[in-house]
């Protein structure tokens, strides 16, 4: 079943994929890109566009730099993790630094989410 989505937000999302962050590209080119199951980048779902997100799994990873540490943006960030929830799909957040530091561990902890969540 597809998730319903916002189709004015499309050409945002491929400028999104054309100008990723540092961090994002090294998750999808050194991990998400050959990962099974499949990934997609800047995936639209409602009214949002997650970074990362695998069908399969039901699942939304978000990399999260330095405008989601504001008050304003924690309360966003929860209101929209709160609405993709709803749709029953998994929001896994990391930070920028978590990706620059401990590249290994998000991978490993990607892994094991996915493989719980697929039955």
């Amino acid at each position: 079943m597809s998730l319903e989505y916002n189709k004015h937000l499309i050409p945002l999302a491929k400028s999104l994929r054309k100008h990723a962050t540092p961090q994002e590209n090294h998750l999808w080119y050194d991990f998400l890109r050959s990962y099974t199951p499949r990934f997609q980048r800047q995936k639209t779902i409602g009214q949002f566009i997650a970074d990362f997100y695998c069908e399969k799994a039901k699942l939304v990873i978000e990399l999260d730099g330095s405008q989601h540490f504001t008050p304003e943006g924690h309360t966003y960030d929860e209101a929209r993790t709160t609405a993709i929830e709803t749709v029953g799909v998994t929001v896994l957040r990391f930070t920028n630094r978590d990706i620059d530091r401990e590249f290994q561990a998000v991978c490993m902890r990607i892994d094991t989410v996915v493989r719980e969540r697929i039955p």
